[in-house]
């Protein structure tokens, strides 16, 4: 694979550069097993539609035709579950769980660069012990909720939606 280098220039990050050392969508790390692409993610409804609004230029094309974006505000009727299931960044940087300098956006962002086939040890190692931590709102859910009964925990199953892992199948 002939390596690429992507350029950033959004609201988060001007001047960014990181390059794609895999194929899109493939070897990812063992330990990391996601239920749903990006692409998957943004048309199910996830963050409130807000977190993909201004850079759109860096991920293919194909992933924002269904997505459901709201450039102007959180709009949780856009969650696939119609509930507000999110901290706000400023939570997020509190708490430690943002890396400025690579993904200044969190989570998502991370896996999106990720599956598109960035790769940074370390930071992939701790994104994917918290990717790994959401397995006990999994077990909560498995554990109150009849299978596939979508009306049990919304409020859980749109968090895990945020995860990568398709809480519609539980």
């Amino acid at each position: 694979m002939q390596k690429k280098i992507v350029k950033v220039n959004d609201k988060f990050q001007k001047g960014y550069r990181y390059e794609l050392t895999e194929p899109v969508g493939r070897n990812f790390h063992p330990d990391f097993k996601p239920e749903l692409t990006p692409k998957q993610m943004l048309a199910l409804g996830v963050f409130g539609g807000k977190y993909m609004t201004d850079c759109k230029k860096e991920f293919p094309k194909s992933w924002f035709i269904r997505a459901k974006l709201s450039p102007e505000h959180h709009d949780d009727t856009l969650n696939f579950f119609h509930k507000h299931a999110s901290q706000s960044l400023k939570v997020w940087r509190e708490k430690g769980w943002i890396n400025e300098e690579h993904d200044p956006r969190g989570w998502f962002q991370w896996y999106c660069r990720y599956y598109m086939g960035r790769r940074l040890s370390a930071e992939d190692e701790r994104q994917i012990k918290r990717w790994k931590a959401i397995s006990r709102h999994i077990s909560q859910i498995r554990k109150n909720c009849r299978a596939k009964d979508l009306t049990c925990r919304p409020v859980q199953r749109q968090a895990v939606l945020h995860w990568a892992y398709d809480s519609r199948k539980m």
